[in-house]
Order: C-alpha cells, then sequence, then structure tokens
C-alpha cells in the first residue's frame, strides 16, 4: 500500500517558493512602518486663528515636544484651543445671562472669582455674558473690599479678553452692561431682574467642608438647566425673556481646576492679561532690579523676590512677621542672593526687614518704590493700592527665586503662576508644603488641608 510522505514542519517551510513568504513579509513590514508614524506625537497650535491644537496621541510612552512658550510669562500669546474645545463641549441655553462682576480684594483673588464664574457659565449653557466688573477697595480702610464698580480695564486688558473670548467661545455673546441685553425684564425697583446663586447649592454635598471645591461640577450644568426649567423658580429663559444669573459673593476656590485638564489650567487664566500700563511699569521695575542685582554683585541680574505679608488686613492666623523673614533669609543664604526685592504695603515692617536682610544675610534689599523715577514715580504713585501690587506682581515674577507666606492668594497665585516654567502646558500640579519647584517656597502651615487654606493649590488656576 502506498502510503503518502508526512513533511515535517520545517521541511514544508522550506518547500514553500521564495515569493510565498516574500508576500507575508512585505505585508508585516507596511504594517508596522504604519503603526510607528501613528505613534508620532503631535504638536500644538500655540496661538492664532488656526482652532484647536491636538494632544499627544492616547498610548505614546515616549514625551511630547518641548513648549516654545513660558506660559509664566504675563505677555505670553494666548493658548485658545483649550478654552475652544471646553465651549465646543458646552449645553447652551438661548437667554440664560450671566453676569461675573461680584469681584473684590487683592489680585489673587479678583481673578478666581472672574474665572469661576466664567467657567461656571460656559457649563450652565449660557449664551451671553456682560463683562466683568471689579470693586474698588477702600483706600481709607483696607478691608473694605465694596466701593465702586470698575470695569475690567481696571487691572486687566479689556480688548485682550473680547478677542480671546468672541475668537474662541463665540456661542457666548459679550454685553458690555446688563442694560445692554436686549429684552432683559425689570424688578420692582426698575432695575434689571437678576437671580443670585450659589453653584454649590446644585448638588447633593452632604457632609462637605463648605470651603471645599464642587468636585463634581460635571453633572452641576444638568442639575442647573433642571432648575432654569422649574417655573417654581422662575420664567424658563428665551431669547424674548431672558434669565440674568449672578454668584452670591465668595464662590472663589470652588471649581477643581484641574476637571478641565491640564491644558486648560495652564492657560484659561491668561485671559485675564494686565493691562498695558501696569505692564508697563513692572517691566521697568523688573528691568532696574536686575541693574541693581548686578551693581551688588550678581554676574547675571539674579535676584530674592520676597511677599512680607503683614499689613492691617492680614488675617490673624496667617504667619507673621517672625515666621515669614527669617524663612526668607534663610533661603537667600542657602541660595547665595546678593539681593531682594520685597513687596509688601507695610512701610515699618518694609524697613525692619531690610536692617535684618542686611545684618543677617549680607543681602541689599529693595521695593519698587526706590526703582523707580521722575515719572514713572509719580505715574506709581497716581495707581491705588491693588494696581501698585500688581506691579510688584509682574515684578516678582522675574525674580530668581520666590518666597511667600501661606496662605496669601498673591503668593499662592505667583507660586502657581511660576510653576508653569516646569513643563508650560504639559506642568503637573504644584505640591505644597515641601521644598517648592526650584522656582518658589511658601512658608506656612500645610498639616490641615481645610483648616490650612490647602484647597487654594486646587481651585486657583495660575
Amino acid at each position: 500500500m502506498h502510503v503518502a510522505h508526512r513533511l515535517l514542519p520545517q521541511q514544508l517551510v522550506a518547500s514553500m517558493s521564495r515569493r510565498n513568504l516574500l508576500l507575508p513579509a512585505c505585508a508585516i513590514l507596511l504594517l508596522l512602518a504604519v503603526w510607528s508614524w501613528r505613534l508620532q506625537p503631535t504638536s500644538f497650535e500655540w496661538s492664532g486663528t488656526g482652532g484647536r491644537g491636538h494632544g499627544p496621541i492616547a498610548g505614546v510612552l515616549q514625551p511630547p515636544a518641548p513648549n516654545t512658550v513660558d506660559l509664566s510669562d504675563p505677555e505670553a500669546p494666548f493658548v485658545g484651543w483649550p478654552l475652544q474645545r471646553v465651549c465646543d463641549e458646552a449645553t447652551y441655553v438661548e437667554g440664560l445671562v450671566f453676569i461675573c462682576d461680584n469681584n473684590s480684594g487683592g489680585i489673587g483673588n479678583i481673578r478666581n472669582y472672574i474665572q469661576t464664574c466664567v467657567r461656571y457659565a460656559i457649563e450652565a449653557g449660557a449664551t451671553s455674558l456682560v463683562m466683568p466688573k471689579i470693586r474698588q477697595r477702600s483706600a481709607d480702610n483696607l478691608e473694605n473690599l465694596f466701593t465702586d464698580y470698575l470695569p475690567l480695564s481696571y487691572m486687566f486688558d479689556e480688548e485682550h479678553f473680547k478677542h480671546a473670548w468672541t475668537t474662541y467661545c463665540p456661542q457666548i455673546t459679550l454685553y458690555g452692561n446688563v442694560t445692554d441685553i436686549p429684552n432683559y425684564i425689570r424688578a420692582v425697583d426698575g432695575q434689571p431682574a437678576i437671580q443670585e446663586i450659589t453653584p454649590k447649592e446644585f448638588g447633593n454635598r452632604g457632609g462637605c467642608d463648605w470651603k471645599d471645591q464642587n468636585r463634581h461640577t460635571d453633572r452641576f450644568g444638568q442639575t442647573f438647566r433642571g432648575w432654569l426649567r422649574n417655573e417654581t423658580y422662575g420664567t424658563p429663559p428665551t431669547k424674548e425673556t431672558p434669565r440674568l444669573i449672578r454668584f452670591k459673593w465668595g464662590v472663589l476656590w470652588d471649581w477643581p481646576v484641574y476637571k478641565d485638564g491640564p491644558e486648560f489650567a495652564a492657560t484659561f487664566g491668561h485671559l485675564l492679561k494686565f493691562n498695558k500700563q501696569l505692564l508697563r511699569l513692572g517691566k521697568v521695575v523688573l528691568k532696574n532690579m536686575h541693574g541693581f542685582a548686578k551693581s551688588q554683585g550678581a554676574a547675571s541680574g539674579e535676584f530674592l523676590g520676597a511677599h512680607l505679608r503683614t499689613e492691617s488686613d492680614a488675617m490673624s492666623f496667617w504667619p507673621v512677621y517672625d515666621t515669614q523673614a527669617p524663612a526668607y533669609l534663610d533661603k537667600a543664604i542657602e541660595r547665595g542672593f546678593k539681593a531682594a526685592y520685597l513687596a509688601t504695603g507695610n512701610s515699618t515692617e518694609a524697613k525692619k526687614f531690610a536692617n535684618d536682610a542686611a545684618e543677617k544675610a549680607n543681602l541689599r534689599v529693595v521695593t519698587k518704590r526706590e526703582l523707580l523715577t521722575d515719572k514713572d514715580r509719580e505715574e506709581l504713585d497716581s495707581l491705588t493700592w491693588d494696581q501698585q501690587g500688581l506691579v510688584d506682581f509682574i515684578a516678582l515674577l522675574g525674580s530668581t527665586y520666590f518666597v511667600g507666606p501661606m496662605p496669601s492668594s498673591f503668593s499662592v497665585y505667583m507660586t502657581l503662576k511660576r510653576h508653569l516654567k516646569t513643563g508650560g502646558i504639559y506642568y503637573r500640579p504644584y505640591k505644597p508644603g515641601t521644598d517648592g519647584d526650584g522656582f518658589s517656597y511658601m512658608v506656612g502651615h500645610f498639616d490641615q488641608y481645610w483648616e490650612d487654606w490647602l484647597f487654594m493649590f486646587d481651585g486657583m488656576w495660575p
């Protein structure tokens, strides 16, 4: 009987023609080439009208290309595609108007008041936004934050805000004033009828500390829109019958900023760019400070930037002079600084700090007033308390190393803004209560999340 001869596997392979082997080999090589190309990281579009940029493709193990813009620079171009993405994802309600004018305090607070309100406006689905305004602090009583309403230009570049907003969030129309809104309803006293709300009330927050962020902001929009449709609380908004919403005072560290991704957190703050006058003065101070540092032996103009927060409106549980000053001088000695720029509104303790610095750290200390002359000094003197604070802020942003007290919102904002140097649009959150990031160091208590106000680091956009 004839029995067929069985080929062993290796014999079978050997018997195949070279042509039969070539085809599957080419197919495999082609697939590898395609996947290799697909896994290459893409780049962001930093500015201009190019629309959205694109992040790195999921699964890429290699880091994306390095940033080309220092987002800690107050004059950095606005990166608008993260805002555009958030606006494109919103569910809009015709006739819903947000009024973001309950903003007061120093620069750290005012920025966050405005940004928190604006972010909620997008999430709520507002189709109109009244240009934010700022409450001026009393010149006679620093604790009185509620005097006149001033335009956004009091601190910020209003034209920049309008251009950035209309370019990247055109779904929400900007109005200069409440009375510019078509068909607005009047109250009994003849004024526009405005409802005041607290966003945290639109969620089940049983057991939460009142200071904690609204950790379920992704549920806010749907819940809020359900409330709008309920006639028990007012006429549902339409184009013909708009509904005007304002936040009660105090909605500040409310939105968890990393909810929208690090790219939004890193860029949203620059929607509020400092106005041109304050930027110019701050840059003059910074330039002169570099010159002063060089005159003290700093080869490249390196200097320590210090925020001494001991003014009359400082809260009683904040670090006092004897806590702040020694820690600052220790950092100056540790890092070998010859010169320091001091920001403070307490002239008495400014002199005390300068004397202590010279005696204990061989450190020369100056303030903005000592660095400005003639017309620049006159211009500085014409500014309000908080506007002068912005000049300090711009100069401190340019310092080699910054030290400040926790929980001053000025210092927290400064630290977060400078932290953008660590990675720009890809940066990781700042870790409070540590030795810092090489750019800043904060003095204070970091043991209890709410009592030590650590929530500010989760609720403030840099």
